[in-house]
């Protein structure tokens, strides 16, 4: 795997490094060894798959809050989206900032959000199917969102927003 830091603090964009044939290829996507060559401690609790039909659905900004904070590691397994995280960690110097990453199926990259982040993602092709893992199960009392049109963040979503769920119009806008 090719680990490239990002602009965020502890977020990580990785390249599966693929091993070609007349086959295809093989890719090694987690290898706890090689995680923690780079600092990311990360364990896996839980794994997720999402799926939606239409280009222009978007689903975030998520977040869990202590003690169940999460990281993820999240890829896309079919179509194409635009991965966005919000580093939320009040004493982080990339707090409030935001990144953007394309995941497609083709181009097999992954992000790996820290705890601390939110997270959330817009379609860009119909039939859309995005698999990640988190290092905490899922509690929802502990779940929480900030609205992805927040101006604290000013995200540049790449469409318009087509499909969004009723919950996540209604987080509201970040304050600390």
């Amino acid at each position: 795997m090719i680990f490239s830091k990002t602009t965020l603090r502890d977020a990580v964009v990785i390249e599966l490094e693929k091993l070609d044939d007349d086959r295809g290829f093989f890719a090694r996507s987690w290898c706890k060894k090689e995680f923690e060559a780079h600092s990311l401690n990360f364990q896996m609790a839980q794994s997720n798959i999402g799926f939606s039909k239409r280009k222009g659905t978007l689903r975030g900004m998520h977040y869990q809050l202590a003690p169940y904070e999460e990281a993820k590691l999240v890829r896309c397994t079919l179509g194409a989206i635009y991965d966005v995280i919000v580093d939320l960690r009040p004493d982080s110097p990339t707090h409030k900032q935001w990144i953007g990453e394309e995941l497609t199926a083709e181009n097999h990259k992954m992000l790996y959000i820290p705890e601390g982040f939110a997270h959330g993602y817009q379609t860009l092709v119909d039939n859309t199917e995005i698999s990640y893992l988190t290092s905490q199960s899922y509690v929802p009392e502990a779940a929480r969102g900030v609205r992805y049109d927040d101006p604290a963040f000013r995200i540049r979503w790449p469409l318009e927003v087509e499909v969004i769920s009723e919950a996540d119009k209604s987080w509201t806008h970040y304050s600390l």
